[in-house]
């Protein structure tokens, strides 16, 4: 070797790429938002022997010193490793800690992985799982401790066999309070998604434009995106249009709104602290969504107008959204009216009512009837605010944000065309998978003759033994001991019902508990009477579908139905199947069959 190669440093191919996954995680700046100190020390007891990353309470990720990784994949690794954190998974505490069992760790990790999935950072390992188990930790560990824990997700994690979360003692010596890395993650994300939607909507140039919106019905219409989610679906849509000769021009004094163009007329030089304007924001999105202008039928436009207002205002103080503004409609004796209601009790006295001001102004209504200035495209009704609402209706229930007025629940529900019940669905699936035996008409099986005729001889109609066998179903019933008695006696009932009305002669059953039970092929009619239960132990249904698709006298295109409450196994069908479950329970797996939710 020359005497210049023996100076030459030798390249740490581990550090690099471990550096550069560390900058692309540090990209987000959600992620980025977590603090995290790194120890990359050979002699670090701390680090996975077999893996990759291990984080522990003090905030602390311990990478192996040694393993060469991609750079994307050290990404995902850290990324993981820094969510504990933001989720509370590790929270720093004083005291003695204990350490959390499989059960918690395999529930913290899916959890995090589930949550990758839909915020990506870098490329995950390609032994893991594709698809999560719905639930929080709390209830995904419950689940496993008593099902037992999938062999999917025992090693989910960054550190291979060894748990990747580890709680240490907080030093009573160290200063002050341990530090929040949940709240500073959730304020994080919360202006991150906020950024990507006011670059969705225009509002700003990029995700790296930190320029603060100086307009405060701008940064209203930003906090319904960031922290309302009853309307920042229709917030996210919405056009704010603040043209003060517009507003001049048509006589608006602090807003109105046109649910055509999806618009919001703002009068930028009247002015409202944030939180009024956030009360006038609401109170024009909710004219639109709940498409007010197209109610009015053969009312008087403007007195329905003033009824909505009252109905509106009423709301918005119940659910506390902003500050009124002076001068507003709101009359404590009209709560719990609806807007048709409202209009038949104030018809009575038009002069005074004429002087009654909405927040487009006095005796002039806030809902457009078309909208302002030259023509442009206008979005599509149904898909945005029928679905922008709903959505936002779904989101405010499932974060628990607090109750919502009964009249505003039951004009969002009625917005949306009702479900179909639960049997008629079933009696769609039948149509559609379950074939319909084709008769045959032979003079070998005559039929009886008409009584006019006598001497006339007519074919007889029969179903070949091919067409038997052909149009056949399976049912695999869950008759362990939580299953209700009711849920049984509605869902076979509707089978046998449906069953018969096609003609099918017979149906596959098969009772799982702890193990199957195959009652054979049944008549229909004996489905929901005659059959007795067998089992009531434990709740494994793989065999019993395994039972069916290897059986030799099952046709092969013959569907499914799986009857259960959900307190099962992960069940893997490779064919047509549907699911009916009691309403309110959960799968506790991905369904790729329809789910039919028994009332």
């Amino acid at each position: 070797m020359s005497r210049g190669g023996r100076g030459k440093k030798k390249r740490d191919l581990a550090a690099e790429a471990f550096d550069e996954g560390l900058r692309l995680m540090r990209a987000n700046p959600a992620l980025a938002a977590v603090g995290f100190g790194i120890c990359r020390a050979e002699a670090c007891v701390l680090a996975p022997r077999d893996g990759l990353v291990r984080v522990d309470s003090d905030g602390t990720l311990h990478a192996h010193p040694a393993r060469i990784a991609d750079p994307a994949v050290w990404a995902w690794s850290i990324a993981h490793a820094a969510l504990h954190l933001g989720f509370g998974h590790v929270p720093a505490e004083k005291g003695e800690r204990v350490q959390p069992d499989r059960y918690d760790i395999a529930a913290r990790c899916a959890v995090v992985n589930r949550f990758l999935l839909t915020f990506p950072v870098g490329t995950a390992p390609e032994d893991l799982p594709l698809t999560y188990p719905d639930g929080d930790e709390e209830q995904l560990a419950a689940r496993w401790r008593r099902t037992g824990l999938p062999a999917a997700y025992d090693r989910c994690g960054t550190a291979g066999p060894e748990p990747d979360q580890l709680l240490l003692t907080w030093e009573t010596w160290r200063q002050g309070r341990p530090p929040d890395r949940q709240l500073a993650f959730a304020t994080a994300l919360t202006r991150t998604v906020s950024a990507a939607m006011d670059m969705a909507g225009g509002r700003r140039a990029s995700l790296d434009d930190e320029t603060d919106p100086q307009r405060p019905w701008e940064r209203a219409l930003s906090w319904f995106v960031s922290s309302y989610p009853l309307l920042g679906g229709i917030a996210a849509g919405i056009k704010l249009v603040p043209d003060a000769e517009l507003a001049r021009a048509h006589g608006i004094q602090i807003a109105a709104v046109n649910a055509e163009a999806g618009e919001i007329y703002v009068n930028p030089l009247h002015h409202l602290d944030d939180e009024e304007w956030r009360f006038v924001l609401a109170h024009e999105m909710l004219h639109a969504a709940l498409r007010h202008g197209d109610r009015c039928g053969t009312r008087d436009h403007y007195l329905f107008n003033v009824a909505c207002d009252y109905v509106i205002n009423g709301w918005l103080r119940e659910m506390q959204v902003g500050t009124m503004p002076d001068g507003l409609l709101y009359d404590p004796r009209l709560a719990g009216l609806s807007a048709e209601e409202v209009y038949d009790r104030i018809a009575g006295d038009l002069r005074r009512l004429r002087r009654l001001a909405t927040p487009r102004g006095r005796g002039l209504g806030d809902v457009l009837g078309a909208p302002l200035g030259p023509p442009r495209d206008c979005v599509d009704l149904d898909g945005f605010y029928r679905r922008g609402l709903a959505q936002g209706f779904d989101l405010h229930q499932r974060q628990d944000r607090g109750y919502l007025p009964g009249g505003l629940v039951e004009e969002i529900r009625a917005l949306n065309h009702p479900p179909l019940p639960w049997d008629a669905q079933l009696a769609r699936w039948f149509d559609e998978f379950v074939p319909r035996p084709e008769p045959v008409r032979s003079y070998a099986r005559p039929a009886r003759r008409q009584a006019s005729t006598p001497d006339i001889p007519r074919a007889g109609r029969y179903f070949p033994p091919e067409e038997v066998s052909r149009c056949t179903f399976g049912v695999v019933l869950d008759t362990s001991g939580s299953m209700d008695r009711t849920l049984l006696g509605k869902a076979l009932g509707a089978i046998a019902s449906y069953a018969e009305a096609r003609d099918v002669p017979a149906a596959r059953v098969v009772f799982c508990d702890a193990a199957p039970h195959d009652a054979g092929y049944l008549p229909v009619t004996e489905i929901a009477g005659r059959v007795r239960v067998h089992g009531r132990g434990g709740t494994v249904l793989q065999p019993g579908i395994d039972l069916l698709q290897r059986a030799d006298d099952f046709p092969p295109g013959a569907p499914v139905l799986v009857i259960t409450d959900g307190w099962c196994d992960v069940l893997r069908i490779r064919r047509e199947h549907a699911y009916l479950i009691p309403q309110g329970a959960r799968l506790p797996f991905t369904a790729r069959g329809p789910v039919f939710r028994v009332r």
